[in-house]
Order: structure tokens, then C-alpha cells, then sequence
């Protein structure tokens, strides 16, 4: 199963950093080293020898398999410009909010007698701050995926389609599958 929303989440908060992560094995691989402490730790992370780490910070390696570079990439981004992603999360669960652009098929559970068939629908909402805060910390507490669709769920459902307490009031639960497309921008 793809971490649409997961990955959408990291997407936008990497769209705040001031400075490009390293992008070649012996910088990323030096990066881990000094993050945590050591090239054993870094081993065991990334399911590694330690020797071969040691060869990577000498610069006697270069080139690692794909899924090594896969893994090693995803470990580099995800410890990058700490201080610049606590910003920006918290400028987003404060002040800012998040738009987000889905292109899925959405339903709803509500009251007989209403049309809630799920139907493909494109929206381009921003969400305020509040909901923004509760998606971010949900990700930040490890949340998984269902959990985070759960939250974006609920707040296009008080957002979009109970447009913040204005209208389908009896609405009880948003849906959201087959994504086409999501992108969040903080």
C-alpha cells in the first residue's frame, strides 16, 4: 500500500528547507555517521556491514545498490534541517494551516434519503490551522496511513463539505479512496 498521505505530509514540510540534502552516498553516509554517532549505528539502521559504512565515509565506495541508496536517501531526508521542519510544522499548526490538493473518490455516510454515493471528486482546500495541528502531530506521534486519511477525512468533511458549520450538519463520516492525486503544501 502506498503512504500517499505520509509522503504528501514529508513533502510539504521538505519544500521548507533552506539547504538541498546531500545527494551522493559518501556525503549521506558521513551525515548519518555524525547524526548518530557512529558507523555501527548507522550499520544496524540501514541493515549493513560496518566496514562497508567505513568504506562509503572514506570515499572507497561510491555506488550503492538501489535499495541501499533507496533506504539511505529516506534516512538522510527524514533527519535533514531538524530546526526548519519544527518551524514549518509549527507555522502550519499555528498560523498557517494546509492547503491540500486531492483528486479521489470521496463519500460520506449520512441520513437516508440523501445522495452520499462515493464519486471522483478534485479539490483544492485549505485547511485551517487546527486540523493542521491535529494531521501534523498524529504523523509526528507515528500515525499510519488509514489513521492520517482518517484526519484529512475529517477535516475536509468540516471544511469542504459542512463548509465550517454552515450546512450538512446530520453528515457523519467522510471517505476517502483511490486517490488519483494528493499533494499538501504547508
Amino acid at each position: 500500500m502506498a503512504k500517499e498521505f505520509g509522503d504528501g505530509l514529508d513533502k510539504a514540510v521538505q519544500k521548507a528547507f533552506t539547504r538541498p540534502a546531500p545527494k551522493s552516498a559518501g556525503p549521506q553516509m558521513r551525515y548519518m555517521v555524525k547524526q548518530l554517532g557512529g558507523t555501527k549505528a548507522v550499520a544496524e539502521l540501514l541493515g549493513m556491514s560496518q566496514r562497508q559504512v567505513e568504506r562509503y565515509v572514506a570515499g572507497k565506495a561510491k555506488k550503492p545498490r538501489a535499495d541501499l541508496a533507496a533506504r539511505l536517501e529516506r534516512e538522510v531526508t527524514k533527519r535533514w534541517q531538524p530546526q526548519i521542519r519544527a518551524k514549518a510544522r509549527e507555522k502550519a499548526a499555528t498560523t498557517g494551516g494546509i492547503v491540500i490538493d486531492v483528486h479521489a473518490r470521496m463519500g460520506y455516510t449520512a441520513p437516508i434519503g440523501s445522495t452520499d454515493q462515493d464519486r471522483i471528486r478534485h479539490l483544492t482546500i485549505a485547511l485551517p490551522p487546527r486540523h493542521a495541528a491535529r494531521i501534523l502531530d498524529a504523523q509526528a506521534q507515528g500515525a499510519d496511513e488509514d489513521r492520517l486519511r482518517e484526519l484529512t477525512a475529517e477535516a475536509l468533511k468540516e471544511t469542504y463539505f459542512q463548509d465550517n458549520g454552515s450546512r450538512a450538519g446530520s453528515l457523519e463520516e467522510v471517505r476517502i479512496t483511490d486517490v488519483v492525486h494528493l499533494d499538501f503544501e504547508l
